[in-house]
């Protein structure tokens, strides 16, 4: 954790402006030369969003999140100080009680028994009809069958997922002709951005100086939960 924050929460805002802008379908018309308006647009100034996973990833874009204008609920397993970037700190627990007042969802989990298949049908309905929801954890975390209802029904306005279940997406899974779906094949972090290498060498580098040096090492992870450990 701490290099693919700069790299993934920049997709998300892009994912989530290309969304909400509508230019995804803009993009479309024009490969067939079609000058059309898509009528009604939304905006992150004023949205309420909820962050599902405040680690590195989910409070990168919680900060870009915040300084667009909207307002950020995060979300972690226990409970948390309020960042000066969020307006409200909530556990896992009480998570299902914000989904209908929130106008977009992201999530950034990992890979767990705790997590999978944690947005499913009946998550799907509780969350307000018209929310955007954005995954770049792990695809798992996600029922796509329940994805595709949610769309397909109107129930939520967009999704875009840079990772889905199952990985890679067959070619003839119904997910990729859903209604307004972004698709990419996992590549939001890895190093397709040059800066995020520069981080892991970093941390690699600190790494060795603090073993070496018999100090407590960065970014343990706690293989139990999928999360990195707490301190002390």
């Amino acid at each position: 954790t701490g290099a693919y924050g700069l790299a993934i929460s920049e997709y998300m805002m892009t994912t989530l402006l290309m969304m909400m802008k509508k230019m995804d379908r803009y993009y479309i018309n024009q490969a067939q030369g079609i000058w059309k308006s898509e009528g009604q647009i939304a905006s992150v100034y004023g949205a309420k969003i909820l962050v599902v996973g405040m680690g590195d990833i989910g409070s990168e874009f919680a900060k870009r999140a915040y300084s667009f204008g909207a307002k950020i609920i995060g979300v972690t397993r226990t409970k948390k100080e309020c960042p000066d970037y969020v307006d409200q700190m909530i556990t896992s627990e009480e998570m299902d009680s914000m989904l209908g007042e929130v106008d977009v969802v992201v999530s950034s989990l990992p890979s767990s028994l705790a997590t999978y298949h944690l947005f499913n049908q009946k998550r799907f309905h509780l969350m307000k009809k018209g929310c955007y929801f954005v995954n770049v954890g792990r695809g798992n975390a996600v029922d796509s069958e329940a994805l595709y209802e949610a769309l397909q029904t109107g129930q939520l306005a967009g999704a875009g997922v840079d990772v889905t279940d199952p990985e890679p997406l067959p070619k003839d899974h119904p997910l990729w002709y859903a209604n307004n779906i972004i698709i990419t094949p996992h590549i939001s972090g890895f190093y397709h951005l040059p800066e995020t290498f520069e981080r892991v060498m970093n941390i690699c580098v600190r790494n060795l100086e603090n073993y070496m040096q018999g100090k407590e090492l960065e970014n343990q992870v706690d293989f139990e939960t999928g999360y990195r450990k707490s301190k002390g």
